[in-house]
């Protein structure tokens, strides 16, 4: 068996004024004498320009790194970079080295030479690769093992023919980001914002110098039969698809009437790595189920291009692959970024096997890799709709029972709430709906943990067999009402219009005080009627959701918009819906909780969201605090995203009659009554206590102008930056103008605490 022929080349850099030119490359022409300059990424096309005896006849740029194309007298270009010349030495052509090869240029980034080798090995038996040049980005000198140990591996691996390593003696990463490995450079890491960033590290950073990929083709690679641009950590597939007819990539790329072929990337990682094993290709059996981009290299044949071709990370300019001309490859994010928990890198309820990988690591690399745990699919008897809602309370007592008989009249069953720090007998009220079997209460366990309220009652709430028996289950709040749009209004005929979905969004129509001044014990339904038109992408609240779901393991956790802690296992399971009955994408299904564009539906299901009621009742609201965020102030900003007057809408009254029924059963129970009583009383004081205050007084007279009363009717006409800033941003003219219906108006974005 013959081994590779080994080579190894450090790259000189020439300092110049302000930058430095990487690597000269001589070309051969038969007049004047013509190189090529590649200069590191910090100077720009005109910081440079001819010395004596030498022509600039072309200047160009990859990846922000100039590239000048130069004639000059006999071996002595000369460049004027600022006031100083500096001569230039042509390094020559080795293009003898690659000839008539298919060739394999990549980058390694701290991948051993154990991968290497296997990568090599991988490529040659299954791609017929004979050639490769691996950009190496270690510091010259260091890890000398590296090389000794690749060289010394060559001889396993059959049909390579030669194998050359590149160093430079400058640092080619990006200047201020961490190495590479670390995984604030994963690009699907979870919780970025929470990372302990290291130092920058700029030889072994991302990659910056971009404009190495065609240094390196003239200088070796322009005469191989085909050359393909991937990473160390990058692996072919086996299943090249219909169009290559059995072809490696390098015969695609010879045979392409362009010379190209696209490569088309997907991440692909460990579900786990056994205790003190190096990651290895045969680890990488998941992908993300959800994933939706792709990373994207090529295979270029430079005999059927020409040499008016660019060489690029992502493309060959002026080169066009038909459509059907791509093959996949796998970028294994084990090797490029190294850590002892694959969640640091990637978010595990995003995994799922991949069956190619699982055949690659037992066929290709006779590895057997920790496989996912296995989850039985769910069982599901879609009569069993049993519904309970979740939530949390702090001084809602006047608002509980129409809330509290809306929900019982359409259907639901079971109700637990959380309260906190109640003064107007929310919690002696619930516990006495408790006690008469309409409601589970708890006190709300958030203090000394860290935790918001509504989190810290979530996770206490999941362990309550009021939540696990339920069929369904919904996390809401006190002024959410569930507005089933389709059948008779109820619950069950939401479940029918479903069929067989198990998650359907209800999103907010976010309904505004309706001019509404002063508190009334009345129905919320009946006297808020004007919302925001569906329409309505802003405020960004607008269009949030909240989720109900069948109970059944697809989720590990509830949340506050919907389920958390996806088990990726049976993602093929989720049939989620929106509040139309439209399916929604599976890039929704980690992470989403608010519509879009795409994704909005009110058809059989909407959210009413009373957020701030009237006027009175909103200074009580912005008294207590927010029950969910203790540590946020409800202004005059809050108000004016939140009170949204644009239109008339009134589905919702249907279900008065039931509603009232239900309401009038729980009020003839006297205890229930004097109760309610007692809670609208305090509420009352409350308000007139706070309108003595001078600041209050201010406010409340505030929000019920004619300017505000106006604004809440304006929403549409307004950006995001309008709704961040709050209403004080707004001109005068804006206000009192009959607005035309295209009309919009916005700010900068502004710093604000709101």
């Amino acid at each position: 068996m013959g081994k590779a022929a080994f080579h190894y080349r450090e790259l000189t850099s020439t300092d110049v004024p302000g930058g430095k030119v990487l690597s000269c490359v001589a070309l051969e022409k038969a007049n004047a004498p013509e190189c090529l300059a590649f200069f590191k990424t910090g100077l720009a096309k005109d910081d440079v320009k001819a010395g004596a005896g030498t022509k600039i006849r072309d200047r160009r740029s990859v990846g922000n790194g100039l590239i000048l194309k130069l004639s000059h007298a006999e071996n002595t270009p000369a460049i004027v970079v600022g006031e100083a010349e500096q001569i230039l030495v042509p390094q020559p052509q080795e293009l003898d080295v690659f000839a008539t090869l298919n060739v394999i240029l990549a980058v390694r980034n701290s991948e051993t030479a154990h991968s290497t080798l296997q990568w090599l090995r991988y490529h040659a038996q299954f791609h017929n690769l004979q050639g490769a040049v691996i950009l190496d980005r270690a510091q010259p000198g260091s890890d000398e093992s590296y090389l000794s140990d690749v060289q010394a591996g060559l001889s396993s691996i059959k049909g390579l023919k030669q194998l050359l390593i590149l160093r430079a003696d400058v640092p080619l990463g990006v200047p201020d980001l961490p190495p590479e490995a670390h995984p604030y450079n994963a690009p699907d890491a979870p919780g970025k914002d929470r990372m302990d960033i290291p130092a920058s590290s700029p030889w072994n950073s991302p990659w910056a110098e971009l404009q190495l990929i065609e240094m390196i083709r003239y200088r070796w690679l322009n005469t191989a039969r085909a050359v393909a641009l991937l990473d160390v950590s990058d692996l072919v597939t086996q299943d090249k698809g219909k169009a290559t007819k059995g072809r490696t990539i390098f015969d695609m790329a010879v045979k392409s009437a362009s010379g190209v072929v696209q490569l088309v990337g997907q991440h692909c990682y460990p579900w786990r790595v056994r205790n003190d094993d190096e990651v290895s290709y045969g680890d990488h059996i998941c992908v993300q189920f959800d994933a939706s981009k792709m990373r994207r290299r090529w295979v270029v044949a430079p005999q059927k291009t020409g040499p008016d071709v660019v060489w690029r990370l992502i493309r060959v300019v002026a080169a066009r692959p038909e459509p059907d001309e791509w093959v996949k490859f796998y970028r294994c994010m084990g090797l490029r970024h190294p850590t002892d928990s694959v969640g640091h890198i990637v978010p595990k309820t995003s995994l799922i096997e991949a069956p190619e990988l699982l055949k690659l690591a037992k066929n290709k690399f006779d590895h057997k890799p920790i496989r996912m745990p296995e989850i039985e699919a769910p069982k599901v008897n879609l009569a069993d709709n049993d519904v309970a809602i979740i939530t949390c309370m702090k001084n809602e007592g006047p608002f509980i029972l129409e809330w509290l008989a809306y929900h019982r009249a359409i259907g639901v069953k079971d109700v637990l709430v959380y309260t906190n720090d109640c003064v107007d007998g929310t919690d002696t009220f619930l516990d006495l709906l408790q006690e008469k079997g309409f409601v589970q209460h708890r006190d709300n366990p958030f203090k000394g943990t860290n935790l918001k309220p509504q989190h810290a009652a979530l996770q206490a709430g999941e362990k309550e067999e009021i939540i696990k028996k339920a069929d369904w289950v919904i996390s809401m709040d006190v002024d959410e009402f569930i507005n089933v749009k389709v059948g008779d209004g109820t619950l069950p005929a939401l479940f029918e219009a479903v069929g067989d979905a198990n998650l359907i969004s209800c999103t907010w129509r976010l309904f505004g005080n309706s001019d509404v001044h002063e508190y009334a014990d009345e129905p919320l339904m009946a006297q808020f009627t004007r919302c925001a038109r569906e329409m309505t992408r802003k405020p960004h609240q607008a269009w949030g959701f909240k989720t109900l779901y069948r109970n059944i393991g697809l989720f590990k956790k509830l949340g506050v918009h919907r389920p958390k802690g996806l088990n990726p296992q049976l993602w093929s399971n989720i049939n989620w819906v929106n509040g139309s009955g439209q399916p929604l994408p599976k890039d929704m299904y980690r992470n989403a909780w608010r519509s879009t564009n795409n994704t909005i539906g009110y058809d059989l299901v909407q959210l009413n969201h009373y957020a701030v009621r009237s006027a009175e009742s909103f200074l009580v609201k912005r008294d207590r605090g927010r029950v969910n965020h203790v540590d946020r102030d409800q202004g005059m900003a809050y108000w004016f995203r939140m009170n949204n007057n644009t239109e008339e809408e009134t589905s919702i009254q249907r279900m008065i009659p039931a509603m009232q029924a239900e309401m009038d059963r729980l009020l003839s129970d006297p205890e229930i009554a004097e109760a309610h009583t007692f809670s609208v009383n305090r509420h009352r004081d409350k308000i007139d206590a706070l309108k003595e205050t001078p600041n209050y007084a201010q406010f409340y007279e505030d929000l019920t102008s004619a300017r505000q009363q106006r604004l809440a009717r304006l929403h549409p006409h307004f950006g995001a930056n309008v709704f961040l800033a709050g209403p004080e941003v707004i001109p005068e003219w804006v206000v009192e103008r009959d607005l035309p219906e295209d009309f919009f108006f916005t700010v900068e974005k502004q710093d604000t605490a709101h």
